[in-house]
């Protein structure tokens, strides 16, 4: 039977080897060209990194694909072509909440690709005060999450601070059960950031009531923390797992199947128009009825789609409200420029953060 199956997989290898060596030689045409492509960028002073470009890029391919590779299987070799092709031009450094082995981290690589290098931050602060600072080009920081909403200091910092939104990625997250040795013997607490513990508040009811229940400041510390004493139960994902060197004791513990997380990549550099963008901005109104409708109306009357809408107390005065917002297009989109130009006139505050493309 070996016989017969390497006699008909041996062709069928033959034609595989001979398309790579086609596939390598293009690549490294490709690469020589992105190469001419940074010195032109280098310059005129042009960023390495185009959000917008890049998403054509992998929109025009999918459409040209007739099979039978699926949409995401081309965005997911094409993003790490471009990563390399990055690379090669200029290193690029993002910024994310460490240590090594979080989602921030994860979401780093599924947007930038594997070639992008980065800074691990002890907090969302860090990671825009390295941005700001130049440390890092981009920073990678959770804004919302499925199953428990908006995480609150990212939109404080989005609010202070003057760097821009570039982009965004929905990641899934899969939460696990980390232990030393694979099981609960000798387990007396679960240590997780507070987010992945609401997050699966009521996995742990059930199955694992007697642990006492630690937050930390993110799922890898608490990975880091179970590494080193074996009477500590980490929630995180298969990344910190790897790295610490855990045992996973329960796999999908969340209490939410689709749990999800937006992610947000901040920068210096506005995104150019895609063609398939988001638009988030804050605002503030007087406190009177009816403020909010009225600031509202022009987005409705132009055909603009709002998203999102989310509301943080100002602190500045007695039920006083900042409010964040997400429209569908580009602000340099002729609907959403008119509707963004009627709401400036009317907002008592108003701060766009970015657009950029769309989660793909």
């Amino acid at each position: 039977m070996d016989d017969e199956l390497n006699l008909r997989l041996k062709p069928l290898r033959e034609r595989i080897d001979a398309i790579d060596a086609q596939l390598i030689a293009l690549l490294n045409q490709r690469a020589s060209v992105a190469l001419e492509v940074g010195e032109v960028k280098k310059h005129f002073n042009a960023p390495v990194f185009r959000p917008e470009r890049e998403q054509q890029v992998i929109a025009r391919l999918q459409d040209m694909s007739a099979g039978p590779l699926a949409g995401e299987h081309i965005s997911a070799i094409w993003r790490e072509i471009m990563a390399a092709s990055r690379a090669l031009e200029q290193t690029v450094r993002a910024a994310y909440l460490g240590p090594i082995g979080t989602y921030s981290e994860e979401a780093m690589h599924e947007y930038f690709g594997q070639s992008i290098e980065g800074l691990p931050c002890p907090s969302i602060d860090e990671v825009f005060r390295s941005v700001e600072a130049g440390a890092a080009e981009f920073g990678v920081v959770p804004v919302e999450n499925s199953t428990e909403g908006a995480v609150s200091r990212t939109l404080d910092l989005l609010l202070q601070s003057q760097l821009l939104i570039g982009g965004e990625l929905a990641l899934p997250i899969h939460h696990n059960l980390l232990t030393a040795s694979g099981d609960l013997t000798g387990v007396t607490r679960v240590c997780a950031h507070a987010q992945a513990l609401a997050q699966c508040q009521r996995w742990l009811s059930t199955h694992a009531p007697h642990l006492e229940r630690q937050a930390v400041s993110s799922n890898a510390e608490a990975a880091r923390l179970a590494a080193a004493d074996p009477t500590v139960a980490a929630i995180a994902g298969d990344r910190a797992a790897t790295h610490y060197g855990l045992q996973v004791a329960y796999s999908l513990i969340q209490d939410d199947p689709h749990n999800r997380t937006r992610f947000l990549m901040i920068g210096k550099e506005p995104a150019g128009v895609s063609g398939n963008d988001r638009t988030s901005l804050i605002f503030s109104v007087k406190n009177e009825p009816g403020e909010v409708f009225r600031l509202l109306e022009p987005l409705a009357r132009h055909g603009v789609s709002m998203t999102r809408f989310e509301s943080r107390p100002a602190r500045v005065d007695k039920w006083e409200y900042y409010f964040y917002i997400d429209v569908e297009g580009h602000r340099d989109d002729a609907a959403v420029a008119a509707a963004l130009a009627e709401l400036e006139q009317k907002a008592a505050f108003v701060k766009i953060l970015g657009s950029y493309p769309r989660a793909r």
